[in-house]
């Protein structure tokens, strides 16, 4: 089964354990702030290229999108801050910039399509702010939205990096400049106490609810795995659960 074109109402989809070579695969690298997506997601594309398999990459929020723009000012703190909103309007927020960003896919326009962030990361920091108290754990409705109402593909795995909070927060604090703020300057979320606590939390609890996630732990001995040791936990989660094929060791 493919995905629905991208006039139809809705993407379809997969069936379990389906495979097909004329349709993209497609992989979500989550975690809290800090946990090193963006770096392990550049590995993972570079070792499926140098395999042979096409493939692209999209990173979320896209701050130069309509939807990712007003989703920066929010997180800068511009006129409103995103903590000052609650959960499910501001969910709406970032699921909308997501299907901007899917409006025109094709399925199978490429072997892998490698995502920076995608729905749980709207189901869990629209959901562990202190305003959140009360909220709770709004994944079910999120993926609802998201896979449902919007018609986002369902990824074929999730990969959480799961790092210590307090370690992830040191290299928040590192970050350079970013397309929506400052070097050296924290967004509204990354200046809120224990959020990554509670993020990682939240983040694992949706992990063993999911058949498609798998966490990845990335410490040993209260240290962080080098970057290429996390890669290979990666590549042999993807290996076996058949996410590659072609013979690439």
């Amino acid at each position: 089964m493919r995905h629905a074109a991208p006039s139809d109402a809705l993407f379809l989809r997969r069936k379990e354990g389906e495979t097909s070579l004329n349709r993209t695969t497609i992989i979500a690298i989550e975690g809290i702030d800090g946990s090193g997506k963006t770096l392990q997601l550049e590995l993972l594309r570079k070792r499926l290229s140098q395999c042979g398999y096409s493939v692209s990459v999209k990173s979320f929020p896209e701050y130069g999108s309509f939807f990712g723009r007003q989703i920066g000012a929010l997180l800068k703190g511009e006129s409103l801050r995103a903590d000052q909103i609650d959960a499910k309007s501001l969910c709406l927020w970032f699921a909308l910039d997501r299907w901007q960003s899917f409006k025109d896919y094709v399925d199978g326009a490429s072997d892998y399509l490698l995502l920076n962030r995608f729905t749980p990361s709207n189901a869990v920091y629209q959901s562990v702010r202190p305003i959140d108290e009360t909220t709770g754990d709004i994944w079910d409705w999120v993926h609802k939205l998201e896979q449902g109402t919007l018609g986002l593909p369902e990824p074929d795995l999730y990969v959480l990096l799961d790092v210590d909070p307090a370690l992830a927060q040191q290299n928040v604090d590192k970050k350079g400049a970013r397309d929506y703020i400052s070097a050296g300057a924290r967004d509204v979320y990354e200046a809120q106490q224990g959020l990554l606590l509670r993020a990682r939390e939240r983040y694992l609890s949706i992990a063993r609810r999911q058949g498609n996630f798998a966490v990845i732990p990335c410490m040993e001995d209260g240290r962080l795995l080098s970057p290429e040791a996390i890669s290979r936990r990666v590549w042999a989660e993807l290996k076996s659960r058949n996410l590659v094929t072609n013979g690439c060791p």
